[in-house]
């Protein structure tokens, strides 16, 4: 009975936050006839009313929304940069918000040059470590070194997750200090602010989310452990 219990809170913490921001964002994606103007469209108008200097909106690939303060490119799913939906107008104006962050160079735009870049590198450690198990089991011959390894590879990706973490204090700037002013300017009527928060927390919340569901995915333990 313990061990049931302990498997359901792995995975409820595992893919709780995960499954908690594609349910948020799936909730309100529904278009709306009065929006005045899709995803794409209102990223255009911030950055052209902020100045933002040489950033440029792109259709990117289904569930990329991102800001690339290298390419200077505010990257929108489909969904988002065509839609007329609550989440279309929430997560670019989101978007934007990091776009702001980076062309004032605020002190929150160091935690991901100096953090996601690790994260990113540390997880894809933890993946290879995960990955070349069984080929290192088959050849040294001995469990120990299969439990070790599953040991190392899961820490590192549990480090990652932190390093993900990290970057929170940027992610909520961009949703609470940037998008969400922002959009109570006349953007969205009050009725819809509410939304549009429980929206930005998930905006915020997908790093850690996702790294939690790739650190705690349990089906790859047990894959190798068999």
């Amino acid at each position: 009975m313990f061990y049931l219990i302990l498997l359901c809170l792995l995975l409820a913490l595992a893919y709780g936050p995960s499954l908690w921001v594609r349910y948020v964002l799936r909730k309100y994606s529904t278009e709306l006839p009065d929006m005045p103007g899709t995803g794409a469209e209102l990223a255009i108008h911030l950055i052209e009313r902020f100045k933002i200097e040489g950033v440029q909106v792109q259709m990117g690939g289904a569930g990329e929304n991102y800001y690339s303060p290298d390419e200077k490119i505010v990257c929108l799913s489909p969904d988002v940069y065509d839609g007329k939906s609550l989440t279309a107008v929430a997560v670019a104006a989101h978007e934007v918000g990091h776009a702001i962050q980076f062309s004032k160079d605020e002190p929150v735009t160091k935690l991901r040059r100096r953090y996601l870049g690790k994260a990113m590198m540390i997880k894809r450690l933890g993946s290879m470590i995960l990955m070349s198990i069984p080929v290192i089991t088959i050849l040294i011959k001995s469990p120990v070194v299969m439990f070790i390894g599953v040991a190392v590879g899961i820490v590192t990706m549990l480090v990652s997750v932190l390093m993900y973490a990290a970057i929170l204090p940027e992610e909520y700037d961009a949703s609470y200090n940037k998008a969400l002013p922002i959009l109570a300017q006349g953007y969205l009527p009050e009725e819809h602010m509410v939304a549009a928060r429980r929206i930005l927390k998930a905006c915020a919340l997908t790093y850690v989310a996702g790294a939690l569901a790739d650190v705690l995915s349990l089906w790859r333990w047990f894959r190798m452990i068999r």
